[in-house]
């Protein structure tokens, strides 16, 4: 297991206010140190903002967008989220491919649901935008990874692009790649139960390690830890792989029947677990940052409609999937609207990394070369654009289903 990202969230203010960025550029020199010493390698240390919206005005968002990066790269950060377009300031979504533009290292979002909880069929539309010509900065259509639409995400999951600040206070979480966890609990094991136990031991045993380390670090530096996010991110190799493990269960491929009570299985263990929570804590299937799941998803046996049903019951939503180039706003608008209503009607937080990648058609291959990446086939998408009053401009009231 591996600490993906230390995240930082921080208020920098505008004008930006560098003695901000300096204290919290001592604070991740000194995380990552502690972090390391205590046994666990820090892939990248990350800052988040809150929602850039609420502290600049459009006129500064490129400008603030480039002197952030550069400020935030020399106290040490990797990258860094300006957080989420907001329904409440609608122009902020068609500024996010410009800035988006101005660094590699940027990721920013854009919010779905409005602060009182409704799905806002504006939102959906600007965000579905903001992918179609997002995909267009790059002739690979990589820069979609560095954006998310979100639906009912609240602020200090540290997991990017969904990571977000609120409020002054400074504070703290870890997003953690801990899919080996899973699998090898899954292999050991020689029953279901088992396999849980195993899993949750292992998940509780590190959680330990971790936290006392944090509460350490929040007595030095008085700011808040927001706690750990368990959602088992992999990396693009078999035994790193939530696929590896999710087929550990018995499954012949995933995406086969059956896939949906492995993914049923493995994230309610991960509820089981008791630990500091931040973030999503569910299952995270992120289809090109899985080797498994790429292959699958190259094979036909994983579909898009097949991901969207085990957001259901898993994590994060709809994570690097490769689709056709040509795919319209409108087919987004489509798929990005079910997203959203699922997330109201099951009151889980999911996000859609979706990447069109220019000049493919579904069933190519998609030829990334990044390290973080497994290739896969470009998925076919199962959309057409939407009509009559699922088509408007409404803020659509979900309740979550009665218990």
């Amino acid at each position: 297991m591996e600490i993906r990202s230390i995240t930082f969230f921080c208020n920098p203010r505008y004008p930006i206010n560098k003695l901000v960025l300096q204290k919290a550029g001592t604070f991740i020199r000194h995380a990552r140190s502690v972090y390391e010493q205590g046994g666990y390698r820090v892939q990248t240390v990350r800052l988040a903002t809150p929602p850039f919206p609420h502290y600049l005005s459009p006129d500064a968002y490129i400008a603030v967008a480039q002197a952030l990066g550069f400020e935030i790269h020399g106290e040490g950060f990797d990258y860094l989220s300006m957080g989420p377009a907001q329904t409440d300031h609608p122009e902020s979504y068609e500024h996010i491919p410009e800035m988006l533009k101005t660094s590699s290292n940027l990721f920013l979002s854009g919010m779905m649901t409005t602060p009182d909880g409704k799905l806002s069929q504006k939102a959906v539309c600007a965000c579905a935008n903001v992918i179609q010509a997002t995909s267009q900065l790059k002739k690979d259509g990589f820069a979609n990874l560095r954006f998310a639409a979100l639906a009912n995400v609240a602020p200090w999951a540290p997991f990017f692009p969904a990571a977000y600040h609120q409020g002054n206070q400074p504070a703290f979480a870890l997003a953690l790649e801990s899919a080996d966890l899973a699998v090898k609990a899954f292999t050991e094991a020689d029953s279901l139960a088992s396999a849980r136990q195993q899993l949750i031991q292992s998940i509780e045993t590190h959680a330990e390690k971790l936290e006392a380390i944090a509460i350490k670090l929040v007595s030095i530096y008085q700011i808040d830890f927001k706690g750990l996010d368990f959602s088992l991110a992999p990396f693009p190799k078999p035994e790193t792989s939530i696929g590896t493990a999710l087929e550990k269960l018995g499954l012949p491929a995933f995406g086969l029947s059956g896939s949906l009570a492995a993914t049923t299985f493995l994230t309610d263990s991960l509820d089981r677990a008791h630990y500091t929570r931040c973030g999503f804590n569910g299952l995270m299937l992120p289809v090109l940052e899985d080797s498994i799941l790429a292959e699958r998803a190259a094979q036909g046996s994983l579909s898009v409609t097949d991901l969207l049903l085990y957001s259901a019951v898993c994590g994060t939503g709809l994570d690097t999937i490769p689709l056709p180039g040509d795919t319209s706003s409108e087919q987004l608008y489509a798929v990005l609207l079910d997203l959203g209503s699922l997330s109201l009607r099951l009151d889980k937080p999911l996000t859609a990394r979706l990447m069109p990648l220019p000049g493919k058609q579904a069933g190519e291959p998609t030829g990334f070369d990044f390290e973080y990446f497994a290739n896969s086939r470009v998925l076919p998408l199962s959309a057409q654009p939407l009509s009559g009053l699922l088509n408007g401009d409404e803020n659509i009231s979900i309740s979550p289903r009665p218990k």
